[in-house]
């Protein structure tokens, strides 16, 4: 346990305390996982919240940051595949039922914030009772693991998501109506009172480090795709561009992120009209969004909400993505829908030569600016807990 902390002058709420339970170490924030994460923490410190944060931690390691922002900051341990693995609980879920967590929690009746289903064990078991608790979703995780299913072609990768996304809907359907819970997108929120008759849940848009519009008029000279491009998902994004669009298309496209495969690579290298830009630094990756004439997002997956397609929009120019990724969202309105190959290269023709203007920028202002306020929507979320 660490303790450091100079109360902020930015105070609206005095003296409250409240738990906080993370899936991950949130700092840095160099993922979308964990941008929710220490965005929100910041947003709550302001208010004056006194926070004590619990985090699972496999690799990222103590982060001094954390201290900055939290009355005290406790590491736990996440089982190994070997000994978290279940046949009857989810592992994302089951790997993080470390003892430990519940013994510091039970230590006072302080609210908790159970940061994703994974950290639902101790709601699931009954065993964390006589205070408020509240769940962040992050997905729809039955979906989420669903989709990565159908996006990985290693066997044993495609069959462990297969059983995880059965076993978290049975899961999710346990839960769903023990405590409040707070979607991510309009979208989530829906498929919870639909899928599983959920009574209790709200919508909040996510916490971002970027509060600004900063997209500039104008025009770039090639498109983008960006993303953590380990992830099967994005991999197959990149993938999927490259084969079925910009295969035909004499437009330069480069794909961006961090720890690209070698076969991600080597397909690259295949055409001139390709690069890969493999783990840049924030500055360098800001600074190639800003450059960008487009941004092509395609998702294969319909829950949460792409922390790349919110960057994409503050700070760059056009946006196309897939109708499922931006469905019921806020965002909708912003972006240029394609759902096919050939929708977009006929949009990507388009657009190429036709200039940012002013006029985008102002849309993106009057509904990104207000929807994305980390201060109100701190505010909102104190309201539900307290």
């Amino acid at each position: 346990m660490r303790t450091s902390i100079q109360p902020s002058n930015d105070k609206t709420i005095l003296h409250s305390n409240l738990h906080i339970v993370c899936l991950d170490v949130p700092y840095p924030a160099d993922y979308g996982g964990v941008f929710d994460l220490f965005y929100k923490i910041k947003a709550l410190y302001s208010l004056g919240i006194k926070i004590h944060l619990h985090c699972f931690e496999y690799g990222r390691g103590e982060q001094e940051e954390l201290n900055k922002y939290c009355q005290t900051v406790n590491y736990y341990e996440r089982k190994s595949f070997l000994k978290g693995f279940s046949f009857r609980l989810p592992f994302i879920v089951s790997s993080r039922a470390n003892p430990l967590l519940l013994t510091n929690l039970l230590k006072d009746d302080y609210p908790v914030l159970l940061e994703g289903i994974h950290c639902t064990y101790f709601l699931y078991t009954r065993e964390l009772t006589n205070r408020r608790i509240l769940v962040r979703l992050h997905n729809v995780e039955f979906e989420y693991y669903k989709e990565l299913s159908k996006a990985t072609s290693n066997i044993f990768k495609k069959n462990y998501y297969r059983l995880e996304s059965f076993l978290l809907k049975k899961y999710e359907n346990k839960i769903a109506n023990k405590c409040m819970f707070i979607a991510v997108s309009e979208k989530d929120k829906e498929t919870y009172q639909q899928k599983f008759a959920a009574k209790n849940i709200e919508y909040l848009p996510i916490f971002l480090a970027f509060t600004e519009v900063t997209s500039e008029i104008g025009t770039g000279n090639f498109c983008l795709y960006h993303g953590n491009l380990s992830v099967p998902e994005n991999e197959k994004a990149a993938l999927w561009l490259m084969k079925n669009v910009f295969n035909t298309l004499d437009i330069p496209f480069v794909i961006a992120g961090k720890n690209p495969s070698r076969y991600l690579q080597a397909f690259t290298h295949n055409n001139d009209n390709f690069c890969i830009a493999a783990n840049l630094s924030k500055k360098e990756m800001d600074d190639m969004i800003r450059k960008a004439h487009i941004h092509v997002l395609p998702s294969f997956n319909k829950t949460g909400i792409k922390i790349k397609l919110l960057n994409a929009l503050f700070k760059g120019r056009y946006v196309i993505t897939t109708q499922s990724a931006i469905e019921k969202n806020n965002v909708e309105p912003l972006c240029i829908i394609a759902n096919s190959a050939s929708d977009y290269k006929k949009i990507i023709t388009e657009l190429f030569q036709k200039p940012f203007t002013q006029n985008e920028i102002d849309k993106r202002k009057k509904i990104l600016e207000t929807a994305y306020n980390n201060h109100e929507n701190a505010l909102q979320l104190t309201r539900w807990i307290w």
